[in-house]
């Protein structure tokens, strides 16, 4: 329970961002230049103000945003109206991002709860470059042509584009009660929502909120999870050891770690989109980078809770499920499940959703269809094989 009301930043919404500039083009890349990109943010925790975060940390240019809105959302690219204040930052509507910088918004004073769906507009006269995105929010954005900051639609607009990616946005904070729990799931595209529905908030850590909330929680979880990711090695993204700091020990009011990693360690995709893959890591390699993470994750006083290398033996993608990784992730979940483990608690997410029949392949029921990333009702066997009671904090779980 919390016992201090004091209000204090809190993190209510993250996206993780990467680099356009990646070597490997799996995604759409973009710039914008003269457009107006209208993008939505649902908070899963509420507060008495909200502050946003604009992120240029991979951009090679200045990032000129000539205005902001900030409004509730009605559906598709639709704001309330009367809903939508400026945005601005150091008192200033027009303002800047300097190269590999990121930006924290002035306060806006209101009420907001867990669920609430903010439209963030942003005017953008100049050339961006090519952005600082998030390749799967799996919530679609909205681009037109000029400055259309405060149009109640977009709906009909011409050169309207609809964007599956979202661009320079990488969280929202809220004034909520100090200490209270903020969880971030940090991990891979199995918690950033790869092969749920788009636009339902049926990833992982959605449900699980859903959970908490129906539990009568304080806290919520926040995403942090970037797909194609790795534990080891750079490839999307700055590697789990590399980016624990920004996206998981920064992350105001953080108390808990949620942590998925591996799958894209052990798989070896194809030679067409990886030209250079990383060798397949050892059991030892892949145990030794979780110990450290736990140890980091404790040295910063966070409870640290590690979830077993989901199945994947029987996925499309043309060279990723070995013989030899899907062995390595059995000898590493066996880790993860066994009393040797550093975390404070752990949760089986690869039994969740595993064919009883063949442990190493997702179940038909919850499969995608790619074998490698779990559907709607396979993200709620996810959410459902968190035990709550590790999400109270460390003192519960050692007494």
């Amino acid at each position: 329970m919390i016992t201090d009301s004091t209000p204090s930043w809190t993190a209510a919404f993250r996206s993780a961002v990467v680099s356009s500039h990646e070597r490997i083009d799996l995604f759409e890349l973009r710039a914008f230049s003269g457009q107006t990109l209208r993008q939505i943010i649902r908070l899963d925790g509420g507060g008495s103000a909200l502050r946003i975060r604009l992120s240029n940390r991979y951009g090679k240019e200045p990032l000129h945003i000539g205005g902001a809105r900030l409004a509730r959302r009605t559906e598709g690219s639709g704001i309330e109206s009367g809903s939508d204040v400026p945005l601005r930052v150091g008192g200033a509507e027009d303002f800047t991002v300097a190269v590999g910088e990121e930006v924290v918004s002035d306060a806006i004073e209101g009420a907001v709860a867990a669920g609430d769906e903010l439209a963030l507009s942003l005017w953008l006269p100049e050339d961006t470059g090519l952005s600082t995105y998030s390749a799967v929010p799996l919530r679609t954005g909205y681009a037109v042509p000029g400055n259309a900051l405060s149009a109640p639609t977009f709906d009909g607009a011409e050169g309207l584009e609809e964007l599956a990616t979202r661009h320079f946005i990488s969280g929202a904070d809220v004034l909520a009660p100090a200490g209270t729990p903020v969880i971030v799931a940090f991990g891979d595209s199995w918690f950033e929502g790869t092969g749920t529905t788009p636009d339902t908030d049926h990833r992982f850590p959605d449900l699980l909120n859903d959970r908490l909330r129906a539990a009568g929680s304080e806290g919520w979880v926040v995403n942090q999870g970037l797909s194609a990711n790795r534990l080891l090695t750079d490839e999307i993204g700055e590697h789990a050891l590399a980016r624990l700091e920004r996206d998981a020990l920064d992350v105001p009011g953080v108390t808990h770690v949620l942590v998925h990693f591996g799958l894209n360690d052990l798989g070896i995709p194809g030679q067409e989109a990886y030209p250079d893959p990383a060798p397949v890591p050892s059991a030892a390699e892949l145990i030794t980078g979780l110990t450290a993470l736990a140890d980091r994750l404790h040295a910063a006083g966070l409870t640290a809770i590690v979830t077993t290398v989901g199945p994947y033996k029987d996925t499309i993608f043309d060279g990723y499920s070995t013989p030899e990784g899907v062995a390595v992730a059995r000898e590493v979940n066996d880790w993860i499940r066994g009393a040797e483990s550093p975390y404070d608690a752990y949760a089986d997410l690869a039994a969740a959703v595993a064919d009883p029949a063949d442990p190493d392949r997702i179940h038909d029921d919850y499969d995608s269809g790619d074998g490698l990333h779990v559907n709607d009702a396979g993200a709620q066997a996810l959410a459902d094989a968190v035990d709550l009671t590790t999400l109270k904090g460390r003192q519960l779980l050692n007494a």
